[in-house]
């Protein structure tokens, strides 16, 4: 009797798909169960394929690719349809893939089986509504899905080994995991669940030769499936008694494979029996293959974040022993985004004239090139300042390194031509061709940078800005002001730069803070939003009360210092170099300088009879009328709690009157000095405006239509008292205006 004859008798086909020429070859008991007329017959496969239902055709390419990987036979229940859509039986199939690659280098398969009537589906059924194995699919479908997010938003080697001990297969749940990683020749157990502790010490270490499965599926990159201890015991019978103890009686072990690259092996022990079902496996090959993508990922992320710490800590300057009168606090938050560290630095210099410089600074880009960048501009920075040189000269200094350092790169073939346009007041580094932070851009880059030089017996700040934001400064009454400083191009834009000095004191018990646009700009904010922001937390964060010896909270500054991060992320850590958890817009740096003494919160005290004068400087230069809105803002920002907002705006018409009239009819500059004393409700203001020029103004009687002449008789409208100053060379110009609080309202009005 034939073979054919035999299996017909059976209700059992013999086929033959051919995917490289698209036919399939039935026999004639084969053709009857697809629906055909049962006779041998060879079709084109479209012929076949449109007889089975269509969500079962979706998984038989699935199916096959698992058995071509694993070496096994490819198993599939598919349910046969007729021309008007109705389930007509559902067969079994049995197939051996034979894998043939093509002169081209393109994989075909050539299947070769059996199809087989089960009885699952009553004939007459429609498609719509056959009930085989609808609910396993859906609550597989539900798993994968629910495993597939989990492991991608693990974030760690832990996280992703506590994921994969969580999960919960539909029908199948394994009560023991293990997972083991690669390392040279050897095999050892990176992290397991549903054993004790110690139960992994004689896996824990092991040569990837060993008679054990999970070494053989890391050689071979083939799945191993034991449904049974006989299976066990009989395929690898050296380590079968180390298995048996633990009382399971059926194992997976799978590959984890990235890339092509077997990166380990999973195991998966069942105490109850699994037949291991090409469902079933399909399942475990799909989380196999999750896991190792998951740990792909984690392994990344924590290379990264090693390597982060690395760069943070030799780029990140420590703030060295303490300074004498002087108390200092700095933080460096990354940006969320890859690698985490980027162009933002500060550094504290000791200098030759036992004076000490501060440096903060942003060079353009998130990327792995800022980053080298900064470090090696913070090198050439701080070898400038170590050499006596004044902040003028270290500036113009490293903005010819930079430019230097970015032509010899593009001189290398690796960048470009980079347009830059007009330097914006305060430097905003998105503003001059930033490429968007792409690490493979190679275009020659900016930075910009404030060089502060202090000396801490006097307080005297000599401050040079390349196109920096300026500094704040905390009077000791709490009120806050962006202080004006000159400043030059950012750094690498025009080697031959100048960068003009500013030099004010920072007197006993006023803060300043030094900060990158990060700080100021992230969230939405611009510079103007963005500084009453901070304003709002230097003026709202009181020092702690004395302690018992007199000396106010020490940690005020550190404290103060998490806050303004805190407010633009969240908590950070207490590290300068501490990471946050959500995601940044950009890098953040940040130093505060406190001058002990008055009520600063980080110094000894002495009690004030009198309140403290309130105090501010400016100079206008003649090539900077812009500078006049700066220094309305100054004053406003200086009487931002004077009783009398009449007397304010008063104030503030007057100074531009003042500063005005000397860039318009002098040829020097304006030195603008503010000073509000007393107590609240009945405080001084007094405003000096001085310049080189022996002119003394004069009343006039300006027409309808003149543009000035108005000068003084502004001041005698609106100061309580006005005055000139002869001085040496030049004059000052002054007028006073004393508070007058308003009577409160009257209820019954």
């Amino acid at each position: 009797m034939r073979t054919e004859d035999v299996l017909a008798a059976i209700a059992t086909g013999l086929w033959r798909w051919d995917n490289a020429s698209g036919t399939v070859t039935l026999d004639g008991e084969a053709a009857r169960l697809l629906g055909l007329p049962a006779e041998p017959a060879v079709l084109p496969e479209v012929a076949v394929r449109s007889r089975f239902h269509p969500v079962d055709w979706n998984e038989i390419n699935g199916i096959v690719n698992l058995a071509v990987a694993e070496g096994t036979l490819a198993e599939a229940r598919l349910r046969i349809m007729d021309e008007d859509g109705r389930v007509l039986r559902t067969v079994r199939s049995r197939s051996k893939p034979v894998e043939n690659r093509t002169p081209e280098g393109r994989t075909d398969y050539e299947l070769i089986g059996t199809i087989q009537e089960i009885a699952e589906p009553q004939p007459g059924t429609t498609a719509a509504h056959t009930p085989i194995t609808g609910d396993w699919r859906r609550s597989r479908e539900a798993f994968l899905l629910d495993a597939g997010r989990a492991l991608a938003e693990a974030r760690s080697t832990a996280e992703v080994l506590r994921v994969a001990a969580s999960l919960s297969m539909p029908g199948f749940n394994p009560d023991g995991l293990a997972v083991f990683g690669m390392a040279g020749d050897r095999l050892s157990v990176i992290g397991h669940h549903g054993h004790g502790a110690g139960d992994e010490g004689p896996f824990a270490d092991m040569r990837t030769d060993t008679d054990y499965p999970a070494a053989e599926v890391v050689r071979t990159g083939r799945a191993i499936y034991l449904p049974t201890p006989e299976d066990y015991k009989r395929r690898f019978p050296a380590t079968w008694p180390l298995a048996q103890r633990f009382g399971r009686v059926s194992w997976a072990f799978l590959p984890l494979i990235v890339a092509g690259r077997t990166m380990g092996a999973w195991m998966a022990a069942f105490k109850h029996p699994v037949s291991f079902s090409p469902d079933e496996r399909s399942v475990l090959t799909t989380v196999a293959r999750m896991l190792a993508q998951a740990l792909q990922r984690a392994g990344v992320a924590e290379s990264e974040r090693e390597l982060t710490t690395g760069l943070q800590r030799s780029m990140m300057p420590q703030l060295g022993p303490e300074i004498p009168g002087m108390r200092i606090a700095a933080r460096y938050v990354p940006t969320g985004g890859g690698l985490q560290v980027g162009g933002d630095w500060y550094d504290m210099i000791p200098l030759p004239s036992g004076r000490f410089a501060l440096v903060i600074g942003d060079v353009q880009g998130h990327d792995v090139r800022a980053a080298g960048l900064m470090g090696q501009l913070r090198i050439a920075v701080r070898a400038y300042a170590s050499e006596g040189h004044r902040p003028d000269a270290v500036l113009s200094r490293a903005s010819r390194f930079l430019a230097g350092l970015c032509s010899s790169q593009e001189s290398d073939g690796r960048g470009g031509a980079a347009s830059y346009g007009d330097p914006a007041p305060y430097g905003d580094p998105g503003g001059y061709g930033d490429p968007g932070g792409d690490p493979d851009s190679l275009s020659p880059r900016f930075a910009t940078c404030l060089y502060v030089e202090c000396d801490p017996r006097t307080g005297l700040l000599e401050v040079a800005r390349a196109g920096h934001p300026d500094p704040a400064i905390r009077m000791t009454d709490g009120t806050v002001l962006m202080r004006p400083t000159a400043g030059g191009l950012p750094l690498g834009i025009v080697p031959d730069t100048d960068y003009p000095t500013t030099r004010f004191t920072l007197e006993p018990g006023e803060t300043m803070m030094l900060c990158t646009d990060g700080l100021i700009e992230t969230g939405g904010h611009d510079l103007d939003t963005g500084w009453a922001r901070l304003r709002a937390i230097l003026e709202a964060d009181p020092p702690g009360p004395p302690a018992a010896d007199g000396h106010l909270d020490g940690g005020h500054l550190e404290r103060l210092a998490d806050l303004l991060v805190q407010a633009v992320h969240g908590p950070s850590s207490h590290h300068t170099t501490g990471p946050l958890a959500d995601r940044r817009e950009d890098d953040i740096a940040v130093v505060l300088l406190c001058r002990e003494g008055g009520n600063c919160g980080c110094g000894s005290t002495a009690p004030h009879a009198v309140r403290p004068a309130r105090r501010t400087m400016l100079t206008v230069a003649q090539a900077e009328p812009e500078r006049i809105a700066g220094a309305r803002r100054q004053v406003r920002e200086l009487l931002h709690d004077w009783a009398d907002g009449e007397q304010v705006d008063s104030a503030v018409l007057m100074v531009s009157e003042m500063v005005t009239n000397v860039l318009v009819h002098t040829d020097g500059d304006a030195l603008l000095v503010a000073e509000a004393v007393g107590e609240l409700g009945a405080r001084r203001l007094r405003v000096e405006v001085a310049d080189t020029s022996d002119e003394l103004p004069h009343k006039r009687q300006p027409g309808e239509m003149a543009s000035s002449g108005r000068g003084v008789l502004l001041m005698e409208m609106l100061a309580d008292t006005w005055g000139v100053d002869p001085r040496g060379e030049g004059k000052s110009i002054w007028f006073e205006l004393h508070e007058q609080s308003k009577p409160d309202p009257d209820p019954l009005d």
